[in-house]
């Protein structure tokens, strides 16, 4: 081997110092650093109240705080209000404007869900045509 030759591999060594098992944790450490971020991002930081109650009803939730969301009720029975704030919340059934029934001191944490079902004539919460 000539010096030019030499002086090639030596500058190929320079350039390439971490072996194969050291590149490969660098690279693997690289992308798990940069997805850390994205998942701190991802959390939630509201909570979903949700259950059954009579078809095109309409539910809501008031907080101790004053906020309060309303949903009617689907045809299959189901209702779901999302995006609401931890704390307390009293959860209302309400018939052509009144209050059927209530449920108090419903606490609600991040990131989760509370199911509240209300009672349903003959047991049955979906409208006729989807039972």
């Amino acid at each position: 081997m000539n010096s030019i030759e030499r002086s090639k591999t030596s500058h190929r060594q320079r350039l390439w110092p971490l072996s194969m098992g050291s590149a490969v944790i660098v690279v693997a450490l690289s992308i798990a650093s940069s997805l850390s971020p994205t998942a701190a991002h991802a959390q939630s930081t509201t909570a979903t109240i949700f259950g059954q109650a009579p078809a095109g009803e309409t539910v809501t939730a008031l907080s101790s705080s004053g906020l309060h969301r309303h949903e009617t009720v689907g045809e299959k029975g189901h209702y779901r209000i999302g995006s609401l704030p931890a704390g307390d919340y009293t959860v209302t059934l309400e018939k052509d404007g009144k209050t059927v029934d209530s449920r108090a001191n419903i606490a609600l944490i991040v990131g989760r869900g509370a199911e509240v079902d209300f009672a349903c004539p003959n047991d049955q919460c979906a409208t006729s045509q989807n039972r």
